[in-house]
């Protein structure tokens, strides 16, 4: 589904995604989402010693992923262009010293321990994760597809599986339409109701390309 396509993807660390940007000449971004999530899986297995938690290892991580996200705060309104220079006078650094950090603590934490996990999750992601700073209209994780998904995970629990591929594939499709069209602030009924009207008619690959759920040109009113 992303032939032809050669910008960026944003995912977690799964392997897969490694066939995809080496078939596709993709740019891939790793998610802080991610990360955070497995350092504080590691704090809580730490047990209930509040004082203990406060100034272990995994604490420390955290907070310096707080930082990075406390400077994304900072970045929200900005133009990409001044996003970007916000990133690389202000985030680099802090990513350059938690470099440092994993570096110095990478080998003196067991493997399989959660917080052993946490720091070799972030350290065979790392290059994947500091490419957000080279350009401000990257994202530091992918928690807006996260949140699209996840009415198509709840759905996926209860319908159990599809009986084919072609059948998987029809329906990927068909949230991609809905979510994308949800993202540009197209309310999906009326968009799909567009679609299956203006189709039929389209004689022409522009034509096509024209109902695309982000074309300002689609005309949704006699749909309504």
């Amino acid at each position: 589904m992303l032939e032809g396509y050669a910008d960026y993807l944003q995912t977690d660390g799964y392997d897969g995604y490694i066939k995809v940007r080496a078939d596709n000449g993709i740019m891939q971004l790793g998610c802080w989402a991610h990360v955070r999530r497995k350092f504080d899986e590691a704090l809580m297995a730490q047990g209930k010693n509040t004082t203990q938690r406060k100034t272990s290892l995994a604490a420390t991580a955290l907070q310096r992923i707080q930082l990075l996200y406390r400077l994304e705060r900072k970045a929200k309104d900005l133009e990409p262009a001044q996003r970007q220079t916000l990133r690389q006078s202000r985030t680099v650094p802090v990513l350059d010293d938690f470099r440092q950090w994993l570096d110095q603590h990478l080998n003196l934490v067991p493997l399989k321990s959660a917080l052993g996990k946490a720091m070799n999750y972030t350290h065979k992601q790392w290059d994947k994760l500091i490419v957000y700073t080279q350009d401000g209209r990257l994202r530091i994780d992918n928690n807006l597809i996260e949140n699209a998904i996840r009415p198509f995970v709840i759905g996926r629990k209860n319908w159990l599986f599809c009986d084919t591929v072609a059948g998987a594939n029809a329906s990927a499709n068909l949230y991609s339409l809905i979510e994308t069209a949800k993202a540009n602030n197209t309310e999906p009924y009326t968009y799909l109701k567009t679609v299956f009207i203006e189709l039929p008619k389209a004689t022409s690959l522009e034509d096509i390309e024209a109902l695309q759920p982000f074309e300002p040109a689609i005309d949704l009113k006699q749909a309504a």
